[in-house]
């Protein structure tokens, strides 16, 4: 393909990209209470939790802060509801790029990336109000917390992305091995560091100061960690039984192959 006809496929897809998340950005503006109420509930629940213990509110500054926090709010939810939309886009274009055997396992991956990816929203949705409950909950006696609601957003989001991109890792390590960079043997080796690291970064990553939220992160983690070193060594063993057989042919014999 020439580069030109490239450029205007890229463009096209783009086009079609960019019509998706303006339809379901109109779409979230006109469902926006709903919207808004999904993103709110983890503060009202952890406001809930706190009791009269701590004078907290939402608050929101300036004269055009509400409108640029509808549209704000409205396209980060047009980019989660379309993601399948504009994630197929770019694989279509990758597509004929990649050998059979890789668009096989890109297809594994994105089947087992897209679920892992949700669950760890999941439970960065369901562990936020505690994290919430604990920040606030420093509050002095004297004093009134007013939460900027932009400023909440943007936690919000963060949050979710550092749950949802942390369930992904122990698959980008399988990626490593299948690519022949990572053994399974040094995932061995090094189980220990990765075990005590995967358990530092859940307490840095989460929200919150008690080891509630380090263990929903951490836990998930290592087991998928574990299931990953199970699967590398498993691949590891089938290349290096082809390695042998393919040693064992003479020079002047025809290989099965």
């Amino acid at each position: 393909m020439a580069l030109s006809d490239h450029f205007r496929e890229v463009r096209a897809r783009l086009l079609r990209v960019t019509c998706y998340l303006l339809v379901a950005m109109v779409i979230a503006l006109v469902f926006f209470e709903r919207v808004f109420d999904i993103v709110f509930a983890p503060y009202q629940d952890a406001a809930e939790m706190l009791g009269g213990d701590v004078d907290t509110k939402a608050v929101i500054l300036g004269l055009g802060a509400p409108l640029l926090l509808q549209l704000k709010l409205s396209a980060a939810a047009a980019v989660v509801v379309t993601a399948p939309l504009w994630l197929w886009e770019l694989w279509r274009f990758l597509l004929p790029a990649l050998h059979r055997n890789e668009r096989r396992w890109s297809l594994v991956f994105a089947a087992v990336a897209g679920p892992l990816f949700l669950a760890g929203i999941a439970m960065g949705y369901y562990v936020m109000p505690v994290g919430i409950r604990v920040l606030l909950g420093f509050t002095d006696a004297n004093l009134q917390s007013l939460v900027d609601f932009p400023t909440y957003l943007s936690f919000f989001i963060r949050t979710l992305l550092v749950f949802g991109i942390s369930l992904e890792i122990p698959l980008f390590v399988i990626m490593l091995n299948l690519a022949g960079v990572l053994k399974g043997k040094t995932l061995g080796r090094y189980r220990s560091m990765i075990v005590l690291g995967t358990f530092v970064f859940a307490a840095v990553a989460t929200p919150t100061t008690d080891p509630f939220g380090m263990l929903l992160l951490g836990t998930p983690m290592m087991l998928l960690f574990f299931i990953a070193e199970i699967i590398a060594r498993a691949v590891d063993r089938v290349r290096e039984r082809k390695a042998g057989e393919l040693a064992t042919l003479s020079d002047d014999e025809a290989s099965p192959l």
